[in-house]
């Protein structure tokens, strides 16, 4: 969604680099084009001036005047604005002291509340809780069928007394769901509003009733993120009207400009608790500002990586890969499908590589990332007898011919995924020594700081000049591709941008990025 703000302040703050000292000049330009950039993306003219006045005022001050990188300690300021305008602080729900905790979700017809309501429940109970879902729409045609389909996909109960499409009282449904979570002890109750195409008075009376009737401990505005600033007009007259707690903002993975998300904190004064970021029901997450900060600026996500990982990756799995690498066993073919299996898992590989730090140059190639190779690497594993998965060895030419006709494959797919396989065994091997040639940086290996390898004597943290034809590899991807270059080793050293070239990638990601 921020693909084009991102890229705009990329090309602003690449102007930056390389100053040791900022002019006002260069401050004003940066500012100016910041706010290009904020308006382009339909950003509030309101929180546009007021956060490029912010900048400018922070930026023309002695954090910046005295920094040791000035264009950092910019880029520094913008990165701590966007975090306040999203936000600030991660916002959790508020969970009832006693009896059931009531959210309500309202919001516009074709906003995805019905949807919502059960990514929600199934995030809500992969956290130990057991919610409720109730049907309280009963204005669009079908609304109640819906609730009921995504109740049985999320795993959860659905109290729809009412067959909707007209017939029937919200306030009596939303009061018997309430009084049936009690009955049947379940700790959440998630009710499913009627919205309307645009906002008129019975909607909001209607709402209002709801709410009164129930007491919800949570109220959430669900806005749809793709129509821009009509959603923060949206939210301020809902804000005005009834009043909620939180927004949710949906369809955050389209091509949106993503000024809705930027505009609708400051605007309504409500925080954004929730994203939902695809059409399946696991794809949802809790919105963290400063994340949502970091992949605006192509820093990244690694923490929201590090958690899909968690859930895609079983413990007792990783326990026994672990244990295996330790012993120094063999690192099998069926072991290799069990990781694939579980990085699919974690969605789209694009998805996946675009939370990398650094990889904004790269949307070009991750929009060509093809998901469905992990299912032809999976397809030619699954037509291997259980002895060739133990022993690729045994794979001579005969046997490759059957797998790859078993797998509708080509004999050189089959060769080419033994070849990955055997480097990734390899890998398994030297890690399973406590090392891993030409890498550094993780403690407990060799050549790496605090790790076990020798400590360099004599040489002070500064840019040291690689000899010509030096043959010792960076460990920046785009300089070991560049040739000899400075090796920066020092601590207060500018952090170095750069995406990697894809000619220095591993094979088998290359053959993955299309290449």
């Amino acid at each position: 969604m921020f693909a084009s703000l991102s890229d705009r302040l990329a090309v602003t703050f690449k102007g930056l680099r390389g100053k040791g000292r900022l002019s006002e000049a260069d401050i004003d330009l940066t500012v100016r084009e910041i706010r290009t950039a904020l308006l382009e993306a339909d950003v509030a003219l309101p929180v546009v001036r007021e956060f490029t006045a912010t900048v400018k005022e922070r930026s023309m001050g002695s954090e910046v005047s005295g920094a040791l990188n000035p264009a950092q300690q910019v880029v520094k300021i913008v990165h701590e604005e966007l975090v306040a305008v999203l936000g600030g602080n991660t916002r959790s729900l508020t969970l009832a002291k006693t009896g059931p905790t009531v959210i309500v979700l309202a919001g516009l017809q074709g906003a995805g509340k019905t949807t919502l309501a059960g990514k929600l429940a199934v995030h809500l109970k992969s956290q130990g809780h057991t919610p409720l879902l109730v049907a309280a729409d009963l204005q669009r045609p079908n609304a109640v069928d819906q609730l009921k389909v995504v109740g049985e996909r999320a795993g959860v109960a659905v109290f729809a007394p009412e067959p909707g499409n007209g017939v029937g009282d919200p306030v009596r449904v939303a009061t018997a769901g309430k009084a049936q979570a009690i009955e049947k002890v379940h700790d959440i109750v998630i009710v499913d509003t009627a919205g309307r195409l645009a906002i008129d008075e019975d909607l909001m009376n209607q709402l209002r009733q709801v709410i009164d009737a129930v007491s919800p401990d949570n109220t959430l505005l669900v806005v749809d993120a793709m129509i821009g600033q009509d959603a923060v007009n949206t939210a301020k007259v809902f804000a005005d009207s009834v009043g909620f707690d939180g927004v949710v903002l949906t369809k955050l993975d389209g091509d949106a400009r993503g000024g809705a998300a930027l505009s609708i904190v400051s605007v309504t004064g409500r925080p954004i608790m929730f994203a939902s970021i695809g059409e399946k029901l696991d794809e949802f997450e809790v919105f963290h500002p400063d994340r949502m900060a970091n992949r605006i600026l192509d820093m990244g996500d690694v923490l929201t990586l590090i958690e899909q990982a968690e859930k895609a990756f079983d413990s007792e799995q990783a326990e026994r890969m672990a244990r295996k690498v330790s012993q120094g066993e063999d690192f099998t073919l069926e072991d290799f499908l069990e990781q694939m299996q579980s990085i699919k898992k974690m969605g789209s590989l694009g998805k996946i590589l675009g939370m990398l730090p650094g990889m904004g140059d790269m949307k070009a190639q991750l929009d060509q990332v093809d998901d469905r190779e992990l299912d032809r690497v999976a397809a030619i594993i699954l037509s291997m007898t259980p002895q060739e998965r133990a022993e690729p060895k045994i794979l001579n030419g005969s046997r490759r011919a059957r797998i790859a006709n078993g797998s509708g494959t080509q004999v050189s797919d089959v060769n080419g995924l033994i070849d990955r396989f055997g480097q990734a065994q390899k890998m398994m091997k030297q890690m399973g020594k406590g090392g891993m040639p030409g890498m550094g940086g993780m403690p407990g290996m060799p050549g790496f700081p605090g790790g076990g390898g020798k400590k360099s004597k004599g040489k002070s943290a500064k840019a040291i000049k690689a000899p010509k034809g030096a043959k010792g590899r960076s460990g920046n991807p785009a300089k070991r591709a560049g040739g000899p270059g400075v090796i920066d080793t020092g601590a207060d050293a500018p952090l170095d941008m750069t995406p990697p070239d894809l000619g220095s990638l591993p094979p088998e990601l290359k053959k993955l990025l299309g290449q």
